[in-house]
């Protein structure tokens, strides 16, 4: 395959070292994700294929966000037209074990920082929302943010998905709420959460000097 070019490189770059830096973090939350590590392993894995693939064709021509949750893939961001659209789509449903795309890249010049770091603001405001209402655990449903537009993706129940649905729509500066979580019963959901590791009763508390 063609060599990414230096913009590629660094912008690979800059997400290795997210990952690394967060890394001890993202495996304590796999604890109690509801998909498989091996799937939550490939999605990662189906994140850097497609964003290699169209950062190969199109370097900084777009700006693209790719999501994959249970093998099914969001595409979010700016292309500068509808056949940039079109390619970036079927590249992403031509990696290995993707079962869907929803292809919501909009037509348009690339975002700007503060447009990204609004979103990102948005995102984490959802986010906490989630935490402060206690109706569900909020790293079961994940939250993209693009032009004010919140994604949710996540295997919930249908109380969990109308839960996290309502908090969005009513955080202030999100202007549309898009549904993309995959509903399963009380019972899946029972089968699939794995209860946080307890304590052990013997270990004695840390010496403070």
């Amino acid at each position: 395959p063609p060599c990414p070019s230096f913009a590629t490189v660094s912008r690979f770059g800059a997400a290795y070292i997210t990952a690394v830096a967060t890394g001890a973090t993202a495996g304590a939350l796999a604890v109690i994700d509801r998909r498989s590590f091996g799937t939550q392993t490939e999605d990662e894995g189906i994140e850097w294929k497609i964003l290699g693939n169209a950062m190969n064709k199109y370097g900084e021509k777009v700006h693209l966000n790719q999501t994959s949750y249970n093998r099914k893939v969001l595409l979010s961001g700016e292309v500068p037209d509808e056949q940039t659209k079109e390619e970036i789509g079927r590249m992403a449903a031509g990696v290995p074990n993707v079962q869907q795309v929803w292809n919501e890249l909009q037509i348009g010049a690339p975002s700007s920082f503060q447009n990204r770091s609004n979103d990102a603001f948005i995102t984490s405001k959802v986010k906490g929302r989630f935490v402060d209402g206690g109706k569900f655990r909020a790293n079961l449903v994940k939250v993209v943010t693009e032009a004010g537009t919140v994604f949710l993706l996540g295997m919930v129940t249908r109380q969990e998905a109308d839960s996290a649905i309502e908090i969005a729509r009513t955080t202030a500066g999100v202007k549309k709420v898009v549904n993309l979580m995959e509903i399963i019963s009380a019972d899946q959901a029972r089968r699939l959460d794995v209860p946080p590791p307890e304590s052990s009763s013997t270990q004695q508390p840390a010496p403070v000097k």
